[in-house]
């Protein structure tokens, strides 16, 4: 029989205490080594699995903050949402509540892009449970904004034309002649009258303003000189046009101020009280014409 391979291990003690010899067969040694190695392999191995676990777990606890602040995020932007929906359900009560009192009313614009409200279903009712997957929340947000950004635009554009209409009636209001050109004592009112020449009863298209020689004459609103000189019994004239179809003559006068092209505004001087033309004394002959048809001037006159 061979003999066993062994290992003497010789321990020296201290104190001259007798050497202690054991003797370790080579197999054994052998053995323990290898469990030495696979123990530490699977120490190694445990603390790779321990580091990847703790990694995993600072990971998924980074991602459930960060759910957790998206899902407070979501809220509030369906909160604001809902308060943009509100805002514009209040905007285009006042809208129509504007049209209504300006009687500015497009039906067909009512009818083709429909309210702009949002619909009731449309609202996030914060009932979605946590657990719950949060994409479908993003999507009816998604879809909400959508809505209400088509019903912004809508109430932009109707906002838009009741601005236009605004400033449309501000122009027509500042090219009102409501103002007296000039002040005097009315001696001739717009209507049938005796002519002073013939005595026949004949139509007068304007009023006639008596007041002192080269008393100033003043424009009663803006408007656009389109004529500044004689004309015939009118003597020298001036005419305006304030737009809007409405024009303004001033007969008599004894001096032009303004020539043709000039844009005045309200209180521009224009020229003085004369007695120029058919005349019988000094003063204004002042008409108003709509579309070209003669209107009594008092209509548009706010002061007497």
């Amino acid at each position: 029989m061979a003999r066993q391979k062994t290992y003497t291990l010789i321990v020296v003690p201290d104190h001259g205490s007798p050497i202690a010899r054991y003797r370790i067969p080579r197999k054994l040694l052998f053995q323990a080594g290898a469990a030495a190695m696979f123990a530490c392999g699977l120490l190694v191995a445990a603390s790779f699995q321990y580091l990847q676990v703790a990694k995993d777990a600072a990971e998924n606890r980074i991602l459930r903050e960060e759910n957790l602040s998206l899902r407070g995020q979501l809220q509030t932007v369906r909160r604001r949402v809902e308060h943009i929906g509100t805002t514009l359900e209040r905007v285009e009560r006042f809208d129509q509540k504007l049209r209504a009192i300006t009687l500015f009313s497009d039906t067909e614009r009512s009818s083709a892009n429909g309210s702009t409200s949002v619909p009731p279903a449309a609202r996030p009712n914060g009932t979605e449970q946590p657990g719950r997957a949060s994409s479908a929340g993003s999507s009816a947000s998604s879809s909400h904004l959508d809505r209400l950004s088509l019903a912004a635009g809508r109430q932009e554009q109707s906002l838009q034309e009741l601005t236009e209409y605004f400033l449309d009636q501000k122009s027509l209001l500042a090219s009102t002649p409501s103002v007296w050109p000039a002040r005097g004592w009315v001696t001739s009112d717009f209507g049938q009258r005796l002519d002073p020449y013939t005595t026949d009863r004949m139509m007068h298209e304007g009023m006639d303003i008596a007041a002192e020689p080269g008393k100033p004459i003043h424009a009663p609103s803006n408007g656009l000189v389109v004529y500044a000189g004689p004309e015939g019994n009118y003597g020298n004239v001036i005419v305006l046009d304030h737009g809007y179809g409405i024009k303004t003559l001033y007969g008599h006068l004894a001096e032009v101020l303004v020539k043709t092209g000039d844009k005045v505004k309200r209180g521009a001087l224009l020229g003085s009280v004369g007695n120029t033309g058919r005349s019988t004394g000094p003063h204004l002959h002042y008409e108003v014409r709509v579309n070209g048809i003669p209107q009594n001037p008092r209509k548009f006159l706010l002061e007497e």
